[in-house]
């Protein structure tokens, strides 16, 4: 089988990844979440706690925007709004209890999904190929 082009290699695994990342949020029992109240949440448990700005930065939208995102999240009661500790004008917002077991539950729920498709829909030669592709998609993604 020929080495595939660059480009056309590019194009595949990207649509695989995106059907895969589809997979996976129809697997998380939270899917009334959108994708990002769910990167806003996944982004404030691995970060901490994060001002409205600094979301709407990472996130790469509007902050009026994020605004109407951490709204929806906290009328949900997944997240919590407190007083910036440095800066009285702003707030930061954190997980809840809730918050965080529900982000531990899609988690979860992904992580199942996708062992369980590994280990039903793949043989033993395929998984170790899978892991030499995920060594490779991660030496793609380091900076």
């Amino acid at each position: 089988m020929p080495e595939n082009e660059p480009e056309e290699l590019a194009a595949d695994v990207g649509a695989t990844v995106a059907q895969l990342m589809r997979h996976l949020r129809a697997a998380s029992p939270q899917g009334e979440f959108t994708p990002t109240q769910r990167s806003v949440l996944s982004r404030i448990d691995t970060g901490g706690p994060a001002t409205t700005a600094a979301l709407a930065r990472a996130e790469l939208v509007r902050p009026q925007s994020m605004r109407v995102t951490l709204a929806a999240l906290e009328e949900r009661g997944v997240l919590a709004r407190s007083p910036h500790p440095t800066d009285g004008r702003q707030v930061v917002f954190s997980l809840t209890d809730e918050g965080r077991r529900t982000l531990a539950a899609v988690r979860r729920a992904k992580h199942d999904w996708l062992t369980v498709a590994i280990a039903d829909r793949l043989t033993a030669e395929e998984r170790r190929t899978l892991a030499a592709a995920a060594e490779l998609m991660r030496r793609l993604t380091q900076e």
